[in-house]
């Protein structure tokens, strides 16, 4: 009796071709693995030249910042989940939790050690989807907490989300911006107290 064919089946049996998602998922397997992107060695790994692989991607930087926003938005889906209790304590928290992450992230470190001004660049301005993405993933946390009375601002709450980061990434990345050991629980404080939170409030 001849094996039914299913979708899987079909898409398994198909000489598929490479694509813009296909290259994706190549560079960030090679990322995570603490490898270096090199355009060349993808164009190649992928049997197409570099014209049709900057087509599909853009540049390097651009294919380097859609692979660490899609590390950094789970990280920090994650992050908000395993945060107990509620307002300026959940957030600190949840802020707490996804510097560690990205802290013992070895992908990250390695990327930072071999390309610091790169990775800078990408990760904390404007030049890549990382930092826009982060403030705003912020920014819907600050107005849910906002929306339940569980936290009040002065501020603006973009302009918060916005603070929230940059004190994160002076502590995480603080090795390459004044050359200081990153401290991630002072990040933590720091934000803390931006929020008026301290840990007396959860005895």
């Amino acid at each position: 009796m001849p094996h039914a064919e299913t979708p899987l089946s079909r898409m398994l049996a198909e000489e598929r071709k490479p694509d813009a998602l296909t290259a994706f998922r190549v560079a960030r397997r090679w990322f995570t693995a603490g490898r270096r992107i090199e355009m060349q060695e993808l164009a190649h790994e992928l049997g197409v030249n570099r014209a049709t692989l900057f087509r599909w991607v853009g540049g390097r930087d651009d294919l380097l910042g859609e692979i660490l926003w899609s590390l950094a938005e789970p990280a920090l889906t994650a992050a908000v989940e395993a945060s107990d209790g509620n307002g300026a304590q959940r957030i600190t928290g949840a802020i707490g939790h996804f510097a560690a992450m990205l802290d013992r992230a070895d992908f990250l470190r390695e990327f930072l050690r071999r390309e610091p001004e790169r990775a800078l660049r990408i990760l904390t301005t404007r030049a890549g989807p990382v930092q826009g993405g982060l403030v705003a993933a912020i920014e819907t946390l600050l107005k849910d907490e906002v929306s339940q009375g569980n936290l009040h601002s002065r501020l603006p709450l973009h302009d918060l989300a916005y603070l929230i980061l940059r004190i994160v990434e002076s502590f995480l990345y603080a090795e390459y911006i004044t050359g200081e050991e990153p401290d991630i629980a002072m990040a933590e404080l720091a934000v803390g107290a931006l929020l008026g939170h301290h840990d007396s409030d959860t005895d």
